[in-house]
């Protein structure tokens, strides 16, 4: 007997699975890919309300999301999350959402806004998490979806957390793929992570120093659903990210990452409509370029969706 199947693997799905199952409702999750394989795992991943909305509950939504990752950062060899410092190139406070009064030991400078915050190994948190749904009793399965009448018929809640896949699932239109490039390289010794967005392009400049190495960036396609990484957008990466530390041009570039961010054009649904038959099918979708920021905010909304 299954409570509740969730549809999709990657940090929204698997979230929202251990949140139930931690509650003790019997979860199942079905997934096409492996974690290692969704979009959550190619993320840098800075938390930081990033492209999404809608503003009035993203805030909310990313802070309980930044308590508990303050929590985990206290183990991250297991969860894969630490807190570092870093800058947001040319951002003010005033500028930010009523949330960012909320956060602590943030400094305006003269180059922007230094702050500590978690920085997440996707690969390594998306594991945490798995292992963390298997210790609740919680059941990842490898498995393609074409409608939510196949978990419906297995399964009285179905929870949608398919990500870009959501627009076919639902289906729904204003679900869009933002295509993220990223160039991993050596780090030369770098410590903090930076970031400055290009208000005019959909360029922006960013460094992560993650333990695999340092992750560059980076772009925001909108409507671009190339998955294969493109050689000239690799080097304007690494050349705009020399530009603000010089001693990235000469790293060794050990691999390249494209990603696409699940947009939809209203923002983030959770809201939850009977299927045909009776079943629940609650929506947790629309995250776009901050899934990892609100997980765990959304996973709550989500669960409370699920009765």
């Amino acid at each position: 007997m299954t409570d509740v199947i969730v549809v999709g693997g990657g940090v929204s799905g698997l979230t929202t699975a251990l949140l139930l199952a931690e509650r003790g409702l019997r979860v199942r999750v079905w997934s096409r890919d492996p974690a290692g394989a969704t979009t959550s795992a190619v993320a840098g991943a800075l938390w930081w309300p990033y492209r999404i909305e809608p503003e009035p509950l993203v805030g909310d939504w990313a802070l309980e999301t930044l308590g508990v990752y303050e929590e985990l950062s206290a183990d991250p060899d297991s969860t894969g999350v630490r807190m570092v410092a870093g800058v947001h190139g040319g951002e003010r406070l005033a500028a930010l959402g009523p949330w960012a009064a909320r956060l602590t030991g943030a400094r305006e400078e003269a180059d922007g806004l230094r702050v500590t915050l978690p920085l997440i190994d996707m690969p390594a948190h998306l594991r945490w998490l798995e292992d963390r749904l298997t210790a609740a009793g919680g059941v990842v399965e490898r498995r393609a979806v074409s409608g939510f009448a196949q978990a419906a018929a297995q399964a009285p809640v179905v929870v949608n957390c398919a990500g870009l896949g959501a627009r076919e699932l639902v289906p729904d239109a204003g679900v869009r793929p933002v295509r993220g490039q990223l160039v991993v390289v050596e780090n030369p010794g770098i410590e903090e992570w930076f970031t400055r967005a290009d208000p005019a392009s959909s360029a922006t400049t960013y460094f992560f120093p993650q333990p695999y190495g340092l992750v560059l960036g980076g772009t925001a396609e909108a409507d671009d659903a190339r998955t294969e990484p493109d050689p000239r957008t690799a080097r304007e990466i690494v050349a705009r990210c020399a530009e603000v530390r010089p001693e990235i041009a000469g790293a060794r570039v050990i691999g390249h990452r494209v990603g696409l961010r699940p947009s939809r054009d209203a923002g983030v649904r959770i809201e939850a409509e009977e299927l045909p038959g009776g079943a629940r099918l609650v929506h947790n979708y629309g995250h776009g370029g901050a899934g990892v920021t609100v997980a765990r905010g959304c996973a709550r909304a989500a669960a409370q969706l699920v009765g």
